[in-house]
């Protein structure tokens, strides 16, 4: 059901319709580096395969989970020949060939005519987020000099994820979740494929429903329920099909902020138990762990705040050990983390008083600033009362205090 064509392809209007980005891009076949930004089931691969059709290019497609910094060096190398002409079929690999096949302009010619021809290699990386700065910054050369055509996806923002120098080289696509139109609109192609079998329309509205915008999930639910029944197909197959689904966890879905709101709330509450089961579900389910390690963050200073300030020091110093060490071991420096800050004294003083005071500038945007309090850089701005009254000395309370007049009586911070 994967489209092979751009007019195939289902929703991401914002892009893809007409004189947007990646239709000017595809329908040229002047592919650059971008890196395509969205949630899970969204069309990033799909788009990647097209914009890799659109012109004589070798596609290569790796995934950062799997792949290693010596498979990109190998990458690079094949890319290095193949641009210079002198890549032969002679050692090639099965798969990318098949996928070359399937997704290059010009396949039914010979495989080994076209590789005698210099070629551009466009680099599909899948869950570019998954690569360390190392990895990541192996590939900035072949960027800029022209060697690979980089496009990476991923459900995590690039901003935190990618490194600087590649995303400055790189042009970032934002992909949407599918809209529940756009998932029955998917529905309806995919049942088209059973044949035999039919599907109650009240069955399609539930898996469009349940589906949260990935097509991929609708798809896989669809299979599901077409394995488990011989008859038409009804909502009472879809629940029994998307319960049985092994794939419990979607990190652009219902489970992903479920489960961090889930997990959050139990350190809130104190329950070390609750906290690691949950922990334990995420990362099971595939979460991203610098997410948590990020939220662990913000959860020390939101929550726990004055009570124990020694929390934020160890939040951050656990998202660098996540950052720096990687699956599977930065487990132990999340659970070590999330143990600390269930069993923390709490204290929301720093959180609500940031709320207070974000109000009271609100309230009072162009409340003066009183003059004993301003800067005087001049005789004039002296004679004219700045600084008047102000020493420079810790401690210095002055007489007029330090708020504007319509403020003096506000209390932000309790203790």
């Amino acid at each position: 059901m994967r489209p092979s064509a751009l007019s195939e392809v289902v929703g991401q209007e914002h892009i893809v319709g007409k004189n947007q980005f990646l239709r000017t891009v595809i329908e040229q076949g002047e592919p650059v580096s971008m890196v395509l930004w969205g949630p899970p089931g969204s069309g990033k691969t799909t788009l990647a395969r097209i914009i890799a059709r659109s012109g004589d290019f070798e596609y290569v497609e790796i995934s950062a989970v799997t792949a290693t910094l010596a498979d990109v060096r190998k990458i690079i190398h094949e890319a290095e020949k193949r641009l210079s002409g002198l890549d032969t079929m002679q050692g090639s690999d099965e798969k990318q060939t098949e996928l070359y096949s399937k997704y290059s302009k010009g396949a039914s010619q010979s495989l080994t005519q076209q590789r005698a021809k210099p070629r551009k290699t466009v680099l599909f990386v899948d869950e570019i987020h998954r690569f360390n700065k190392a990895q990541q910054d192996a590939f900035l050369p072949h960027v800029e000099n022209g060697t690979v055509i980089l496009i990476g996806a991923t459900t995590e923002n690039p901003s935190f994820e990618v490194i600087g120098p590649l995303l400055s080289r790189s042009r970032v696509v934002v992909l949407e979740p599918l809209s529940k139109d756009d998932i029955k609109t998917i529905i309806v192609r995919a049942v088209q494929e059973l044949k035999s079998k039919g599907v109650k329309p009240e069955a399609v509205e539930l898996l469009a429903d349940l589906s949260g915008g990935d097509a991929r999930m609708a798809l896989n639910g669809l299979e599901a329920a077409a394995a488990i029944t011989k008859r038409v197909i009804k909502p009472e197959d879809i629940k029994q099909a998307m319960q049985a689904m092994t794939a419990k966890y979607d990190k652009g879905g219902e489970y992903h902020y479920n489960l961090i709101s889930a997990y959050i709330k139990s350190m809130r509450g104190s329950d070390v138990d609750a906290t690691l089961y949950y922990l334990a579900r995420m990362l099971q389910g595939g979460e991203d762990p610098k997410f948590i390690a990020r939220r662990n963050i913000i959860f020390a200073s939101e929550d726990i705040g004055l009570a124990a300030p020694a929390a934020l020091n160890l939040a951050v110093s656990t998202f660098l050990a996540v950052e720096r060490i990687g699956l599977p071991e930065c487990q132990l420096n999340l659970f070590e983390c999330a143990v600390v800050l269930a069993k923390s004294k709490k204290s929301r003083g720093v959180t609500d008083a940031m709320a207070k005071a974000f109000k009271a500038a609100g309230d009072h945007p162009d409340a003066p600033v009183p003059l004993h309090l301003r800067n005087a850089p001049t005789k004039l701005m002296k004679d004219l009362g700045y600084q008047k009254g102000t020493k420079w000395e810790s401690g210095f309370k002055h007489l007029k205090g330090f708020l504007p007049d319509e403020l003096k009586d506000i209390k932000i911070f309790e203790d």
